[in-house]
């Protein structure tokens, strides 16, 4: 499946959010999924910026595509929208990661 991450990003702080969004994906990873990290827009707004709107477009755009959301735990008006979406699109959510199904696969993680 393809795992849209959801969490915090500026609540507490970007830094350890982002990290942890990608702490998730490598555990996504290791399930079998492939993961697709938002937080990690904010090295790309680092070089060209856009406003909010546009990278809330673009990340939904991205969880259109994406099977289910893996909602990372923390207050985030941004991600409960995400969530809300996704529900609206009959996507999966996942709040613990270790509810994530484990595939095999022939490709190396």
């Amino acid at each position: 499946m393809k795992i849209f991450i959801s969490g915090p990003y500026t609540n507490p702080d970007p830094v350890i959010n982002t990290r942890n969004a990608v702490l998730a994906a490598e555990k996504i990873i290791k399930k079998g999924h492939l993961p697709f990290i938002p937080h990690l827009n904010h090295l790309w707004h680092l070089v060209s910026p856009h406003d909010i709107d546009y990278w809330y477009a673009y990340d939904l755009n991205w969880l259109d595509v994406c099977d289910a959301v893996l909602r990372l735990p923390g207050d985030s008006p941004g991600a409960d929208s995400e969530v809300e979406y996704a529900i609206s699109k009959k996507k999966r959510i996942f709040y613990d990661i270790r509810k994530l199904p484990r595939i095999s696969t022939n490709k190396k993680n």
